[in-house]
């Protein structure tokens, strides 16, 4: 593009922004003032306007009951009841048991005045050699038993226990075999005269003769 175009174009735009501006504001001037002209005021009679009615009385309005808040509500606690402890069980008095004294012991009896029993021989004559135990010979066993004899109100013996033995088993048992066998007494009698049972002790003694 030639330079002097260019210098046109400017030309162009610099009378189409004058041209513009002047137009605008030409215009805008003429029509403020036109309408400023043929503004014509005028009175106008307003009718008067109807008479209002009254309105009619309102209606009662009833009025609604006052609200009252509730009262607030307080909590009070109450404290729990007093534990009281269960009373003690009645105390029971009784009277002292009153134990009647023990009854005097009855009075002795009076003595009894016993003659005692008497063998009628010596116990040692009723064992002969011949009542040696033939276990105790051959064994050469010697000794001598003690024993104690129960005499019955006849005379005769009821019972013999050794006392001490002689060491030999064979001779304690002959011993109280004899006696029970052989011995007699004349019963022992009480203080009316009358027979009782006594007891009665003695001792044989067994040797072995050559």
């Amino acid at each position: 593009m030639s330079q002097g175009r260019v210098w046109s174009i400017v030309l162009v735009a610099i009378l189409h922004a004058l041209l513009g501006y002047a137009f605008v504001t030409g215009l805008a001037y003429k029509f403020v003032k036109t309408v400023q002209e043929d503004l014509k005021t005028f009175d106008v009679e307003e009718a008067p306007p109807p008479e209002e009615e009254p309105p009619p009385p309102p209606e009662p309005q009833q009025q609604p009951p006052p609200v009252t808040a509730p009262p607030p509500l307080v909590r009070t606690f109450a404290p729990p009841p007093p534990i009281s402890a269960p009373p003690p069980p009645p105390v029971i008095v009784r009277p002292p048991t009153i134990t009647p004294p023990p009854p005097p012991p009855p009075p002795p009896p009076p003595p009894r005045t016993v003659e005692p029993a008497r063998a009628r021989t010596n116990l040692a004559s009723y064992v002969s050699n011949d009542d040696y135990p033939a276990s105790a010979l051959r064994n050469e066993e010697e000794g001598t038993t003690r024993f104690r004899l129960t005499v019955g109100t006849n005379g005769r013996v009821t019972d013999c226990s050794v006392t001490s033995s002689s060491g030999s088993a064979a001779l304690d048992s002959a011993t109280c075999r004899i006696m029970r066998s052989r011995a007699r007494f004349t019963p022992a009698r009480d203080n009316q005269g009358n027979p009782t049972t006594d007891t009665y002790s003695s001792s044989i003694t067994w040797r072995i003769q050559d």
